[in-house]
């Protein structure tokens, strides 16, 4: 067993923080390691803590358990920082309300879905120029990791990955690898066609929320056939589950007979206008619910978040409830979260190799997309460091060139406009947009944000006037 201080900021959501707390729980190797809860509401990191000691008690771990409101503090002596921290604004609205809020004057203004919704980036929680207050924080966390534990991982896991770990290799020296777990949909794949998961050699590349399945073989043979078979016999009975499943949705066929391979996990939530006009056309595309990204689920969603954490803090207040009573799967002893923080640790600390898909700079892996920015594919992770796979076969050219470039393009802009406060970054990132009908709309829409009581730090960053 190895000991290494593992630390979780934003840990006060509760949810995603026990999540892989119960990973480790469950990874004997990483017994006798040091957690360390932080958030800055007191209130609710007193309750995570508490669910954590008994979550750790009913499974028999032996880890050491604190918990702190200061940030400093958490980082002294860590190892690994697991970010989950969603910033918000001044005021009393939770981060998601004020994500709300902010598309709500969007659409007000004639952007349907907020102005963060944009071409090749449509997932609901992925605020990339209106997102200071999370951009910033974000780089904050960094410099001081930077600071104090210079030789930790920083785990970047809330969103926007792509942004946020692309800011931070640019203005700190803090080893940060972006996490997502959207590459998991490829089992849905696997499932419909009725394969046997050990026998797929699989392979899925690109950047964060566009990911594609480049390779795709079974039994040594080109398992696309397969996939193809599929789509003309089974394809038309397809209904979703649930709004998050689109993995094989008519988007997600649309999109492979366009690109030349599947888009994998959120990118299908990603593509272009021709899914996401409105909640008719989503529909059309994402099935009965239109996906998750619409005014009805997505609003839906959050409600059920904060349920969620409603209950979990009443658990927290009745200790004599047995956590494995309420979660039995989540207790199961054989089986992780499918999260990937975890492992990582593992196989760095403990030399349990593992196959995971990592948000890190590209230095030549894609060789067709610049050295510098952050893509996501797969690495195999050892005591020795990471170890990215090559890319074979490569993404198709219209992948590239149609789908890739452009995004890229849209995180430069977005990243270009943090960094130097050029509030006229922020305006051509709008002129570009097939909603946008004049400038005056771009600049009574932005002005409208800034002004919002929340943004006070945004607007005085842009010297908004």
């Amino acid at each position: 067993m190895s000991s290494v201080k593992i630390v979780f900021l934003g840990a006060g959501s509760v949810r995603y923080t026990l999540q892989l707390f119960l990973d480790i729980c469950k990874t004997k190797e990483l017994w006798e390691s040091y957690v360390c809860l932080m958030d800055i509401d007191s209130e609710k990191l007193a309750a995570v803590h508490n669910l954590a000691e008994r979550a750790m008690n009913e499974i028999g771990a032996d880890l050491r358990i604190e918990s702190t409101t200061s940030l400093e503090k958490a980082l002294e002596g860590a190892d690994f920082i697991v970010n989950t921290v969603l910033a918000k604004g001044e005021g009393e609205e939770d981060g998601y309300t004020q994500y709300e809020i902010m598309r709500q004057v969007g659409e007000k203004h004639g952007y349907y879905r907020g102005i963060d919704s944009q071409e090749f980036n449509m997932v609901s929680d992925y605020y990339t120029i209106t997102n200071f207050n999370q951009l910033n924080t974000s780089l904050e966390i960094a410099k001081a990791v930077e600071r104090i534990c210079p030789n930790a991982y920083l785990m970047q896991t809330a969103n926007p990955v792509m942004e946020i770990t692309q800011i931070v290799l640019r203005s700190t020296k803090t080893k940060i690898i972006g996490f997502c777990h959207g590459f998991a949909h490829v089992k849905d794949v696997f499932e419909a066609l009725g394969l046997e998961f050990e026998k797929v050699d699989w392979q899925v590349a690109g950047i964060n929320h566009g990911i594609w399945l480049n390779r795709f073989r079974y039994n040594g043979e080109d398992a696309y056939k397969l996939f193809d078979k599929w789509i003309e016999e089974k394809s038309s009975q397809w209904e979703p589950k649930s709004p998050w499943d689109v993995q094989l949705s008519p988007a997600a066929i649309d999109m492979y007979k366009f690109y030349g391979m599947l888009p994998i996990g959120d990118t299908v939530r990603n593509g272009s206008w021709k899914y996401h006009y409105n909640l008719e056309t989503k529909k059309k595309w994402y099935g009965k619910f239109g996906g998750i990204d619409n005014e009805v689920e997505r609003p839906k969603f959050y409600e059920e978040l904060r349920a969620l954490r409603k209950k979990l803090l009443a658990l927290a207040q009745d200790k004599t409830v047995k956590l494995s009573q309420v979660f039995p799967e989540e207790f199961r002893l054989d089986k992780l979260s499918g999260e990937q923080q975890i492992p990582f640790i593992n196989a760095l600390v403990n030399n349990k190799p593992a196959r995971l898909f990592l948000n890190i700079l590209n230095n030549g892996i894609i060789p067709e997309l610049p050295n510098d920015v952050v893509v996501e594919v797969p690495c195999i992770i050892d005591a020795s460091g990471i170890h990215p796979e090559k890319i074979d076969p490569p993404l198709t050219s219209r992948i590239i060139k149609y789908f890739l470039m452009p995004r890229i393009m849209r995180m430069e802009m977005a990243v270009e406009a943090f960094l130097t406060g050029d509030k006229k970054v922020l305006e051509e990132f709008l002129i570009r947009d097939p909603r946008t009908k004049s400038y005056e709309q771009v600049k009574a829409v932005l002005d409208e944000i800034m002004n919002l009581p929340f943004n006070k730090k945004m607007k005085e960053h842009y010297k908004w006037e």
